[in-house]
């Protein structure tokens, strides 16, 4: 009987019909991204930890203003429509969105109209969740080649991630064939300067 609760549950959820028209249309619903950030509020709603949606078709080694051009909309009506969502919803305050993406890219031209990977210089930003609104953390170079104030290593941000959702990634260590680990590999820094 649990099971199909569970189930009946799930199908609910998942059931993007239920919202309103003008809801989904904000969403940018016809999209894929769109339809998944939808999905994701609702996950959150009903208590899912941890959502991850995906755009691809960002490794531009051609093409790159062309695809930009075309992602950049969808991206950007998705997601500032998921935070007003959160918002509206009293959601925001204990949700922390993060927006990244696989890597950095150079600040110059790969071939006619490319730009290739960069694992120098890398941007990133995240809100809600105790995450100081307004802030910017971190600088790169006069050519955005390589970080160069307030670094932050993927350590420290796995990290303070961790410290936002309430962990503390140093409690996090067992010991295994004569070695720590953790989910930060021994290392890492909250960066409090983020927090709220």
């Amino acid at each position: 009987a649990a099971l199909l609760m569970m189930r009946k549950e799930t199908a609910k959820v998942f059931d993007l019909d239920d919202e309103p028209g003008p809801m989904r249309e904000a969403y940018g619903y016809r999209s894929g991204f769109g339809q998944g950030c939808l999905l994701a509020r609702r996950l959150v709603q009903a208590g899912v930890r941890f959502v991850e949606v995906s755009l691809g078709g960002w490794d531009t080694h051609q093409d790159n203003f062309e695809t930009i051009e075309g992602k950049a909309p969808e991206l950007d009506v998705a997601v500032s429509t998921l935070i007003q969502d959160l918002r509206s919803k009293g959601l925001y305050e204990r949700t922390v969105v993060l927006l990244t993406s696989e890597f950095g890219r150079t600040p110059t031209l790969q071939g006619n109209d490319g730009r290739d990977h960069n694992p120098h210089a890398f941007t990133m930003w995240m809100a809600g969740g105790g995450v100081k609104g307004g802030l910017r953390h971190g600088q790169s170079d006069d050519y955005g080649f390589y970080a160069a104030r307030d670094k932050v290593h993927v350590h420290d941000l796995h990290a303070t991630l961790l410290a936002l959702l309430g962990l503390n990634h140093e409690q996090l260590t067992f010991r295994h064939a004569g070695r720590d680990f953790r989910l930060t590999d021994v290392h890492g820094n909250v960066v409090e300067e983020i927090f709220a």
